[in-house]
């Protein structure tokens, strides 16, 4: 049966073609809550727009849910903690309508300093009225910029075309990066207190909810016009209104509201006022890019794949594609070193040695600790909870870089210390046949090995000596298990061996016990490797 990815809101055919080979995608409102509790019931995947709400209580009823996607830019209505408490990858389209919002802001701030939307509706109701539509030029004003985001950024540029002086708040910024863009940073005071026009461009934070407010809006430059096409509540709608009725704020354009859909506030009541239904992202081409990212990000996600666009996953962003083959190595490493452990180390280091370490490899460290977890506990396992896994059970996971290596061209180790001072470790490599990458253990706890990181993995510790392979290979046969490849790594003759073997099918616990208890083994266990 194909994982079910569920869609709540409208998204472009060409992203539903991207899912519709691999997947059972299936369609809901959004909105109609009872409908999507239940549709959720089944959905591995759910991609969702600014409508639905994908709280708690939504993911507690989608018991199989991996991934929520929202085709666009902000999270507001995704409880990203309740998801990522679940295991559960949040994945948006961080740069899909950047330009598309960035664009609005110009075209608000435009509109407001021409009349441009009143004096439309004035004409087409009969009206001609040059003289009452008077506005101002933008050439030669000082536009503030709240928040030198993507966003932002993309405004600042655009508007610094009109021959425009550029000043910005921006506490993350530093000074040099906003010279750079001929902007000058500039408290948030300083900025109301000098600007002819504002335009915000932050995220909606606890922090940055109301930030203009009326004791802000009491410090603007008299005739100063305000444009929100960022996140509604960033400007408190009734105080701006209180401050354009007072003439203290000459027009505003607004994109955006507290509540949402809105079609009741109180600067309805300005013709001085722009307002647009939150159209920051809506045209063809921000759509099309939202719904593709996304899209793409979801198969990744239901293929256990890295997701550079995943925000509650911990070493996020563009993995280099050297470094993407040596994901699912790290996985296997951490799987088979938890084997060979017997149990959850204490303390644990993920290793990376060679050329491949001029990248940003730190995403292969949580690979490790989510394979590390795999076979552990109950729940699932992900890129997500991972980290939180480690944390609750105390295990420190660290990682380790160095450029060079004796044998292989990059070579990837977990090493651990065990609660009982024991410490192990498991290497391995990728090489590559034709377009195929091979992924094979080097190493396992000091013993050297050449064998592939896949299937079902038994390794049995034993004192050498002879009829050892054949006790285990009868064994295994008379209970119907197929060894698929098999080899013996010994550190002197007579001395303590590693058997490490593929097998076609999971074994039982007695199954391993009775083969471990026929050669005398000192230690014995198994790995999934697996592919999920």
């Amino acid at each position: 049966m194909n994982p079910v990815v569920l869609i709540a809101e409208e998204l472009a055919p060409a992203a539903i073609e991207v899912l519709a080979h691999d997947f059972d995608v299936r369609h809901v409102d959004g909105t109609d809550r009872p409908a999507l509790l239940s549709a959720l019931s089944e959905a591995n995947a759910v991609i969702v727009r600014s409508a639905t709400q994908i709280d708690a209580e939504a993911i507690a009823a989608a018991p199989r849910l991996k991934v929520v996607a929202r085709a666009g830019i902000g999270l507001d209505n995704v409880e990203v903690p309740a998801a990522t408490a679940r295991g559960v990858m949040v994945v948006n389209a961080p740069t899909s309508n950047i330009v598309s919002a960035a664009e609005q802001a110009v075209a608000l701030l435009l509109a407001v300093a021409r009349n441009t939307a009143s004096a439309s509706s004035a004409l087409k109701a009969g009206e001609w009225k040059r003289s009452k539509y008077t506005g101002v030029e933008v050439q030669g004003k000082t536009v503030g910029v709240v928040g030198l985001g993507r966003i932002g950024v993309l405004f600042a540029q655009r508007i610094a075309a009109f021959g425009t002086r550029l000043i910005a708040y921006d506490p993350y910024i530093q000074p040099a990066r906003a010279a750079q863009l001929g902007v000058r940073l500039v408290g948030l005071e300083e900025l109301l207190r000098e600007s002819d026009f504002i335009s915000i461009h932050l995220p909606k934070t606890p922090e940055t909810v109301g930030l203009i407010g009326e004791k802000e809006l009491a410090l603007v430059k008299p005739g100063v016009r305000i444009i929100n096409a960022a996140r509604g509540g960033l400007v408190d709608e009734q105080a701006l209104a209180d401050a354009i009725a007072e003439g203290r704020v000459a027009g505003a354009g607004v994109d955006v509201y507290s509540k949402e859909p809105c079609t009741s506030s109180p600067l309805f009541a300005f013709d001085n006022v722009v307002a647009t239904p939150h159209l920051g992202a809506s045209t063809h081409e921000a759509q099309d890019k939202a719904g593709l990212a996304v899209a793409k990000s979801v198969k990744l996600a239901l293929q256990g794949e890295f997701v550079p666009d995943a925000v509650n996953v911990q070493a996020g962003g563009v993995v280099a594609e050297d470094v993407r083959p040596l994901l699912p190595l790290a996985e296997k490493l951490g799987r088979a070193f938890t084997a060979v452990a017997g149990g959850v180390a204490a303390s644990v280091t993920v290793e990376v040695r060679g050329g491949i370490v001029s990248h940003d490899v730190s995403v292969l460290k949580l690979a490790a600790t989510k394979g590390l977890f795999s076979s552990v506990v109950e729940e699932q396992v992900t890129y997500v909870n991972a980290p939180h896994l480690a944390a609750e059970r105390g295990v420190e996971v660290a990682l380790a870089t160095l450029a060079e290596t004796a044998e292989q061209p990059t070579l990837v180790t977990v090493r651990g210390a065990l609660p009982d001072g024991r410490t192990v470790s498991v290497s391995g490599t990728v090489t590559h046949s034709g377009a195929r990458d091979v992924l094979k253990l080097t190493e396992v706890d000091g013993f050297d090995v050449e064998i592939g990181a896949e299937g079902i993995l038994l390794f049995l510790r034993y004192a050498d000596r002879p009829g050892v392979v054949g006790t285990v290979g009868t064994l295994l046969g008379e209970s119907g298990i197929n060894i698929a490849a098999m080899q013996v790594a010994r550190r002197e003759a007579g001395g303590e061996t590693l058997m490490t073997l593929t097998v076609d099918q999971a074994l039982g616990a007695d199954l391993l016990t009775s083969a471990a208890e026929s050669i005398g083994a000192t230690a014995a266990s198994a790995a999934d490797l697996r592919d999920e």
